[in-house]
């Protein structure tokens, strides 16, 4: 009998230390998902666009009471954002679209925001210039593959996601508007300065 209990203390001691190892692997691969899930809107939205020859609207939305109240949501609608919904997805609960203290905040001085957008005050940044201010949340991909806001001006952009109060977990996407190009970033920290890479 002592020997068994001594089998499932050990057990029990075990897994509990495979958890606790487990919970920060478990949470970068969430950010990860976000992250992907972000990404694959965007370019889903735009090849569709090209591909089917009409409009295509990617809107980043806010948290959603009951589903994911700390998060976001994206969804794309064909021509309109109240237009035909071809998919839409919820944060995990821990992942945000969010600005997290301490992000790069200069489109100019080293380091600097992803490619140059923003200041790193809006969660959702696009409608950068030429054409709008910042702060935008809705792009309407063409049918050549560019992307535009509402009122038809070119549509450049960020929007940033992470976990809350870890800065090493922040993720950014940006969207250049003439070509449609979409890449993702990846904050690190690099002789103790925080600082964006491509990814």
């Amino acid at each position: 009998m002592l020997e068994m209990l001594i089998s499932v203390s050990i057990a029990l001691v075990l897994a509990a230390a495979a958890d606790v190892s487990l919970q920060p692997v478990l949470k970068a691969q969430r950010v990860n998902d976000a992250y992907n899930t972000t990404l694959m809107a965007l370019r889903q939205a735009r090849d569709r666009a090209a591909a089917d020859m009409r409009v295509y609207v990617v809107t980043f939305g806010p948290p959603v009471v009951g589903v994911n109240p700390n998060g976001g949501t994206i969804s794309v609608n064909e021509t309109t954002p109240g237009g035909t919904l071809l998919f839409s997805a919820v944060l995990p609960p821990d992942v945000t679209y969010h600005i997290e203290p301490g992000i790069p905040n200069s489109p100019t001085v080293a380091p600097t925001t992803p490619d140059g957008f923003g200041t790193g005050a809006n969660v959702f940044d696009f409608d950068q210039p030429p054409g709008g201010i910042g702060g935008g949340n809705i792009i309407y991909f063409q049918p050549d593959g560019s992307a535009q806001d509402a009122a038809g001006n070119v549509n450049n952009g960020v929007v940033y996601l992470g976990v809350a109060g870890q800065l090493p977990t922040c993720r950014a996407v940006t969207l250049w508007g003439y070509t449609g190009r979409i890449r993702g970033w990846l904050l690190y920290q690099n002789a103790g300065q925080w600082t964006w890479r491509q990814q």
